[in-house]
This record gives structure tokens, C-alpha cells and sequence, in this order.
């Protein structure tokens, strides 16, 4: 029986193909997934680990805001102050050898065309910390030497070549204010992963980082370096006597290694995750081709697994001979899914690179985790899909060698496959509409068991569905294709389970995309109403990396030619009683707020706000009984007990904070309120000119963005766009596989009626037609695939999106249409293509020897 099994594989090698190439597929994305995650884990953590060569103890300010791995930004407090005298006393004990005092925060570059060097996020400065021979170990000039005094810095290697800087040559940098020139004394190297990776650093003296980035005389962090001998726990506990007692954290080298090991692991993971779920999609829908290719093929050779039957074959014997069958495949499939996943993890690394040559690269590293695990799932995969094909071809009777014609397609398994499909249908319906209607955690995780179960559920009950929606392009087919259009719906028909496996790997890739297309197109025209609605500002300044815009920025930019008015938004937290903290306050130019926001009041005015009064919506409003008059308790971050007088209620707006307040009311009592936009209204509109004199307030801060209300939507749209674009690269690969599964259906049911086929051509069916036939039945399933994938899809996106509305208002399902129109054209065009080789095969074969095929 194994023997004949082997055979078989072989006897059937360019119909198994197609059911080789979707389990090679599928496990070459997990394969390249593990080894690329894999090969980037390490290369991210060799490069990280030698960021803290020279650290065996770290005090660092909590609150810090930094970008130096020995200085990264801590949450929660105060910032403490480390001074001078802090890190003379961290010097002086017994087990340091030195002792550095650390200033990082944020910095940008500019080229000589004004224009932001690298990223906003990976753009830093520093102090340079020189020691007796007049250099900083931590960053070795290549060119030049260190700043000593204000309006001197250094810059990284890739930076001052990137830009075209020279010694010598002035510099324009910023922070999150109005930029400076400075002159280039120095060009360095380091081994700072965060700069190697693509960023830029800035390096000034001692005195000019702390005015710029900090406050005079005071450090962000002190890396102390241990002498021989010195363990760093025994450092640890004498820095911990002579450190300040609150507002600082300290810990040691190794410490700072496993955490960032800790981050390297998890964000690799992230990626990991989400590679791995795509390539489950494909395996998934590689699971539907091979119980297609089984089942035909059991369906073909009913003669010769029934003579095995009666010359003494057991039903366990065929079942295992199936199994083999599957399993033969899987091993080959595997192996080569393993081989093609090292070069695909090879590519993305490369891509990678290319992209950004500053991230960090290795070797490849092929884990045993990742060999066994690729050729287990693909070999399981293979097999488990065998199994129900396995099943039937066991019950097959001995009786049936005697029969001439193929066996009937049975009804009870349709009427046992119908039930349970509802059975699973139908609950899950009713988990998602129960859902919708619910928010938060709960409704969410109905959702997505609602989700679970409808979509097997539907795939379960795909035959039942492909009758009748197939019989609705019946009239339509035969009216403009003629014999060729009827023949093609009644052989679409013809065996439900079949075109319902065939349409299913269609149906789950349009599922995903069209839900995805919904969910993005119906936020994205939230946010668009949102923003239109409320602000009437002309300009939006804020910083492109989104951190705190300076204290001293709105004043300039009010200074502006053709500025009308300018207004900075401040946001506090302030513990309100009864509220709690979790409400943002947002503050606004009293003066300004009538010609830079768009609110409809519902009670009071806006000029409340000139009064020192507040304005809340009206949800907040009437959750806490509120109206004109209501004082609100407040205590604001330093203490200090606030009264909040309410002046007026406002119709519920996503644009702007539940409660507004004036500028000098939160500025009173809070001076340093987090301001990360400011509002600018021109005379004249948004004219380029007003544009442009922002910038030049700004001192042309490469990094400070001035936009228009339009230019924040299209941004969004962009940021949604790419999203969207890379969910569509994701599951080309499901598509592919569902091309595929095409292929392999329409090619095996082409051999299979092979006298059909004859017997047409007989009758005076031209070879056109044959292909014509061949490719209506490839894009009617196609279609119909499609049409329910479709369907599906916006209808989970409805009751997600329904979800997502409690947390922000107006958002409705949008569906595009156009969008909707294109997927079912290229569905059409999937099956097309799909059908070219097995229509042109079907148009070829000779007329007597099809009609006297046994």
C-alpha cells in the first residue's frame, strides 16, 4: 500500500504542483519571518550592548528627556536636580575610576539647504566631556576637535557627510525653538547604536547643553565606571548613599543591558507576530487547495482505490495510503518552503539595509527552532488537510470497480455540512451584533469571537450559498456568451464543494482587505470632518517628532507679518474632584479662541473665557450635572487648589478637550503646561507668505511644521494609505496561493472531464468555445468568491467600526465603493488568468481519445 501511495505522488506529480507550491509558499513566509526576526534580534543586541561598555552604575533624573541610551526618558516625578557638586561627590567614591556627568536631549540639523538631516525622532544633542588630554572617550574625534564654547559643536561622521559639512562651515540647529547658527569644529565617531543607526548628534560644551537642553548647572544622568576590582552591586549601593534621596533612579550596567535586551526582544516580537499571523493566512488558505486536490484526485482513481478494497485492502490501509500520499508532499513542500524562507529572510534584510543603511546587520541566524518548526507546521498541515479526503477515501465500496461512471456527489453530507455551518453561523452573528451595541473590552473580545465563528461558519456553508447566488449571473451568461456562458454557470454548480473550496481562499484574503479598506476610509473621513468642523485656524505649528514646542516660540510666531492671531494650546491633567485625572484641560488665547476654533454653544459664550471661566461639553456637562455657573474643584500639578467657574456648554466636538479654559487661567497656576501646537489666523488667510514668515520666526527650525488644516488631513491620509498598502503586500501572498488553488481546481476538473469535454467538441463545439466555457466557470467562481468575501468584510467592519465610535464621536461606515468595484474587477481578473492554462489545455485534447477515456 506505501508503495502504491509513493506511486500515486509520482503517477500525479504535475497535478500535486499546485498543492506543492501553496505549502511551499506558506511555509517560506513563516520560515523567512523566524529568520529574519531572528537575525535582526541579534544584530540589534551586539549593537546595543556596546552602549554601555564604560557604565557600571547610571543615576539618571526620572523625567528626563533625552535620547542617550545612559540617559533615556523615565516616567513619573520630578526631574531631580543633578548638579556639578552631584557628580564631585559620585566621583570621590571609593569604587569609582570616573565619573561623567550627562546632558542629552533633543536636537535637529539642517543642511545647507535648510532642510532636517535623518529623522525627527533619532535627532539628539549632547555634551562633549573632555578629559585631561582634552578628549571624550566616548566620542573619538576623526576630523577637528571638541567644542569648548558656545556656538561650537561636533557632529557625527554620517551626519556632516550626509549634509556636506565641512570644518569650519556654519551649522543651523534647534531644539524645540527658534533655531541657531554654530560653527562646526569637529567631526566624530561612536559606536551609539542610536547613531549609527541613521541619527544624528549634536555635541556642545558643557554649559551651552545645559542652557539649551536642560537648565544651567544641571545634569541629566551621571555614568559612573567602576574601578578594577569594583563590582558594580558594591558601586550601586555607594551611589545609593550619596545620591539624592527622591526624584532619581539608579541602576547598573547589567542592568541597562538585560532592559534593553527586554526591548530589543519585544519589539522584534511585535514584528514577529504580525509577520506570522499573514503567513498563517496563507497556510490557511493553502488548507483549501489541498483538500481540493485530494478530493479530486480520490474522486478520479474511485476504480482503483475500490479494486484495492476488493482485493483485500483494509479501509484503514487506504486511509494511511492517503496520509503517505499528504505526507510525501508536505516533507518535499517543507524542505523547500525552509530553503526559499533563508532567502527570503536574506531579502528583507538587505531591504532593510537599503532602506536604511544605519540599522544594524549580521549573519543570518538559522535557529533549530526555526527549521523544525517550518518543516512541522508544513508537514501537519499537509497532512491534517488530507485527512477528511483520507476519510472518504475509505468508505469508498468494492463495488465500486464495477461501475463504469463516477459516484454520485452525496446530499446528506451537504445537508450535515449545512447544519453545522449554521450552527456556527449563527452564534457568531449574534456575538458581533451583540457586540456593536457594546463598548470597551467586552465588546471587543465578542467581536472577535463573533468574528471567529461566522467566518468559519460561512465557509462551511459555501456550497449552500453558491447555488443560488450563481444562479443570478445564469441569465446574464447565457444571454451574452451564449452555449458557452450556460455551460460554465451549470459546471459551477455542478459540484458545490468544490467551487466552495476553490472560492473560499478568495473569500478570506477579500474578507481582510475589504474590512481593513472600510475600517480606514470610514477614520479617515472622521478625521477629516473632525478637523473641518472645529478649527478655523489658518496654520498649525508643531514640531514633527510631536515633542514639547518651547515656552518662548508663541511670542515670535505671533510677531509673524500678516499673523492675526496666534494662540498656543496648553494641556494639563489636573486632579478634578469628582472627575479624577483622566480628563485633559485644554487652554487657549481668550482673545483669539473665536477666530482659531469653531464651537457651537448650547448655553453661555465663548467670551467666557475672557473672565477666567471655563467651557465643557455637553456629555461632560451632563454626566456631572454641570451648567453656566457650576464650579468645578480642581488641584493642579503643583498643589494648588483651582475653582473652575463654568461659563458655557458647548455641542460635543472631537476636536477640541471636553473642558477649555483661558491660557492665563491654566498658566497661573500651572507654569509649564505641556504645548505641543500653536494656532495661527492670518489677515489674508493661508497664504504662502504667511507660511513663510512662521518660519522665519521659528529661525527656520528644520523640524517645525507649519500646516494647513487640509495638510494635517492629508497627512493622516498618507499615515492610513501606507498602512493599508503594506496589510495589502501582507496578504498578496494569500492571493497568490488562492491563484493557485484556481489553477490546480480548474486543471484537475478539466482531466476529469476529459470525455465531457470530448463529447462537446463532437456535438460542434469550436475550441473558442471550450475556452471560453473553461474561463466563464474560473471567474463565475471567482466572483462569487469575491462577492462574499466582500460582503463579509464590510459588514465586520460595520460592527468594528460601531466599537470604535465610543471612542471617537461621528464616526460612521463609510464604504467606498470604487474600492469595493475594483476588488471584484480584480477577482475577475484573477480567475482569467487562473483559467489560461487549463482552458488552452481543454481546447487541445483530441476528440476520440477524450470520448473513449474509462
Amino acid at each position: 500500500m506505501y508503495r502504491t501511495a509513493l506511486r500515486n505522488v509520482l503517477a500525479h506529480k504535475g497535478r500535486l504542483l499546485m498543492t506543492a507550491l501553496a505549502v511551499l509558499l506558506g511555509t517560506a513566509f513563516v520560515a523567512g519571518t523566524l529568520v529574519f526576526s531572528d537575525t535582526m534580534g541579534r544584530a540589534m543586541r551586539d549593537s546595543f550592548s556596546t552602549s554601555f561598555s564604560d557604565v557600571s552604575v547610571l543615576v539618571s533624573a526620572r523625567g528626563s528627556d533625552s535620547g542617550d541610551p545612559g540617559d533615556r526618558p523615565r516616567q513619573g516625578g520630578d526631574e531631580a536636580v543633578l548638579t556639578a557638586d552631584t557628580v564631585k561627590e559620585l566621583a570621590a567614591l571609593p569604587g569609582t575610576e570616573r565619573a561623567r556627568g550627562v546632558v542629552s536631549g533633543f536636537t535637529a540639523v539642517a543642511d545647507k539647504n535648510g532642510n532636517l538631516v535623518g529623522q525627527a525622532w533619532s535627532s539628539r544633542g549632547a555634551n562633549f566631556v573632555p578629559d585631561a588630554s582634552g578628549a571624550d572617550p566616548r566620542y573619538p574625534m576623526a576630523e577637528g576637535r571638541g567644542p569648548r564654547t558656545a556656538g561650537e559643536i561636533a557632529l557625527n561622521r554620517q551626519a556632516a557627510d550626509k549634509a556636506g559639512y565641512h570644518i569650519g562651515d556654519t551649522v543651523r540647529v534647534a531644539g524645540n525653538g527658534a533655531a541657531r547658527d554654530a560653527v562646526l569644529t569637529g567631526v566624530f565617531t561612536t559606536d551609539d547604536p542610536q547613531v549609527t543607526s541613521g541619527g544624528t548628534l549634536a555635541l556642545m560644551d558643557t554649559a551651552t547643553a545645559q542652557q539649551e537642553l536642560l537648565e544651567p548647572g544641571r545634569f541629566s544622568s551621571v555614568v559612573l565606571t567602576a574601578k578594577p576590582g569594583t563590582g558594580e552591586a558594591q558601586l550601586l549601593d555607594q551611589a545609593r548613599a550619596k545620591a539624592p534621596a527622591e526624584g532619581v533612579e539608579l541602576q547598573t550596567g547589567q542592568e541597562l543591558k538585560d532592559e534593553q535586551t527586554r526591548m530589543v526582544a519585544d519589539s522584534v516580537s511585535g514584528m514577529k507576530t504580525m509577520l506570522l499571523v499573514f503567513a498563517g493566512i496563507s497556510l490557511f488558505v493553502g488548507i483549501f487547495i489541498i483538500v481540493n486536490t485530494f478530493t479530486m484526485l480520490i474522486a478520479q482513481r474511485i476504480k482503483e482505490l475500490a479494486l484495492l478494497r476488493a482485493v483485500g485492502a483494509s479501509r484503514g490501509q487506504v486511509t494511511k495510503s492517503v496520509l503517505v500520499e499528504a505526507l510525501a508532499i508536505g516533507v518535499i513542500a517543507s524542505v523547500g518552503g525552509l530553503l526559499a524562507g533563508v532567502g527570503i529572510g536574506a531579502g528583507l534584510q538587505s531591504l532593510v539595509h537599503a532602506f536604511d543603511e544605519g540599522m544594524p546587520t549580521g549573519s543570518l541566524v538559522i535557529a533549530p527552532v526555526t527549521v523544525v518548526g517550518t518543516l512541522v507546521v508544513g508537514v501537519l498541515v499537509t497532512v491534517l488537510s488530507a485527512l477528511l479526503p483520507a476519510f472518504r477515501a475509505s468508505r469508498i465500496p468494492p463495488v465500486a470497480a464495477m461501475s463504469s461512471g463516477d459516484q454520485p456527489t452525496s446530499q446528506r453530507g451537504l445537508v450535515i455540512r449545512n447544519s453545522i455551518g449554521a450552527v456556527l453561523a449563527l452564534p457568531g452573528l449574534g456575538l458581533i451584533l451583540t457586540g456593536a451595541n457594546r463598548t470597551g473590552t467586552t465588546a471587543q473580545l465578542m467581536l472577535s469571537a463573533g468574528a471567529g465563528l461566522t467566518l468559519i461558519g460561512v465557509f462551511v456553508l459555501l456550497p449552500l450559498l453558491s447555488r443560488p447566488v450563481i444562479a443570478l449571473v445564469g441569465p446574464v451568461l447565457a444571454k451574452v456568451f451564449g452555449t458557452p456562458g450556460k455551460l460554465a454557470r451549470l459546471n459551477a454548480v455542478r459540484n458545490p464543494r468544490r467551487t466552495a473550496s476553490t472560492a473560499a481562499a478568495l473569500t478570506i484574503g477579500l474578507t481582510l482587505v475589504t474590512a481593513l479598506t472600510v475600517i480606514g476610509n470610514s477614520v479617515t473621513t472622521a478625521v477629516t470632518s473632525m478637523v473641518g468642523d472645529t478649527m478655523k485656524a489658518d496654520y498649525a505649528v508643531n514640531m514633527a517628532n510631536g515633542r514639547q514646542l518651547s515656552a518662548d516660540l508663541t511670542g515670535l510666531v505671533a510677531k509673524a507679518d500678516g499673523a492675526k492671531a496666534v494662540s498656543q494650546v496648553d494641556n494639563v491633567w489636573w486632579d478634578i474632584e469628582g472627575v479624577g485625572k483622566d480628563r485633559a484641560i485644554e487652554g487657549y488665547d481668550a482673545a483669539a479662541f473665536d477666530q482659531l476654533v469653531n464651537l457651537t454653544m448650547e448655553s453661555g459664550s465663548t467670551a467666557a473665557l475672557g473672565q477666567d471661566q471655563v467651557l465643557v461639553s455637553e456629555d461632560f456637562a451632563a454626566k456631572h450635572q454641570l451648567s453656566v455657573g457650576s464650579v468645578l474643584r480642581a488641584t493642579a500639578a503643583k498643589g494648588a487648589p483651582v475653582a473652575l467657574t463654568v461659563g458655557g456648554v458647548f455641542e460635543n466636538s472631537e476636536g477640541v478637550s471636553p473642558i477649555v479654559a483661558p491660557n492665563r487661567l491654566i498658566e497661573a497656576n500651572d507654569p509649564d503646561p505641556l504645548v505641543q501646537q500653536i494656532l495661527v489666523k492670518g489677515t489674508d488667510g493661508p497664504t504662502p507668505a504667511l507660511k513663510q514668515a512662521i518660519k522665519d520666526a521659528t529661525g527656520r527650525n528644520p523640524v517645525m511644521e507649519v500646516r494647513t488644516m487640509q495638510d494635517m488631513v492629508d497627512d493622516f491620509n498618507r499615515i492610513i494609505s501606507t498602512m493599508l498598502n503594506l496589510m495589502y503586500g501582507l496578504l498578496g501572498m494569500a492571493v497568490v496561493v488562492a491563484v493557485l488553488g484556481v489553477v490546480n481546481t480548474l486543471a484537475m476538473s478539466v482531466f476529469e472531464r476529459k470525455r465531457e469535454i470530448g463529447m462537446l467538441r463532437a456535438i460542434g463545439l469550436e475550441r473558442r468555445g471550450i475556452k471560453r466555457m473553461i474561463r466563464l466557470e474560473s471567474v463565475v467562481i471567482s466572483l462569487f468568491g469575491a462577492l462574499i468575501g466582500v460582503l463579509l468584510g464590510c459588514f465586520l467592519a460595520w460592527a468594528a467600526l460601531r466599537v470604535l465610535a465610543s471612542d471617537l464621536k461621528g464616526l460612521t461606515t463609510v464604504i467606498p465603493y470604487g474600492s469595493v468595484l475594483l476588488f471584484l474587477g480584480l477577482a475577475a481578473l484573477v480567475g482569467m488568468v487562473a483559467a489560461l492554462w487549463p482552458a488552452r489545455r481543454a481546447s487541445r485534447m483530441d476528440i476520440l481519445s477524450s470520448i473513449k477515456t474509462d
